[in-house]
């Protein structure tokens, strides 16, 4: 049996039904680092302005590692403007920010919790 598959590529994907978590996938895109560097600062701005959104989880993929140390800059780079920025690495209970992150976005169904996945990168908005 041969199946075809086309795949679709999306910016944001919705994998958790969690109102407070917005996840992008900027990973994925096929866009320049520009071009996804300027998609999430877009969604940072916009969920900032919003107000509903608490925590925004990037999914750079595993790749190179190129658009994971930029996005980290970036992140670097916004000092003061989150509450705290948290690696997939690091995304574990015996971090506090992570854990207190996790509590305030009511995130427990979140799937990358404690398998140190350096593929995420998580901003826990004020």
């Amino acid at each position: 049996m041969n199946l075809k598959v086309k795949a679709k590529m999306v910016n944001f994907v919705p994998l958790m039904s969690n109102q407070k978590l917005k996840i992008i996938d900027i990973g994925h895109s096929n866009n320049s680092m520009e071009k996804a560097l300027s998609l999430l600062e877009t969604t940072v701005s916009q969920s900032s302005f919003e107000g509903r959104i608490r925590a925004i989880k990037i999914i750079t993929g595993h790749g190179s590692g190129k658009l994971r140390d930029a996005v980290r800059e970036w992140c670097k780079e916004q000092e003061g403007r989150f509450q705290a920025v948290i690696h997939g690495e690091d995304y574990t209970m015996f971090n506090k920010d992570a854990a207190d992150m996790r509590a305030d976005c009511d995130l427990r169904s979140d799937v990358d919790f404690g398998r140190g996945n350096r593929a995420v990168t998580y901003i826990w908005l004020w």
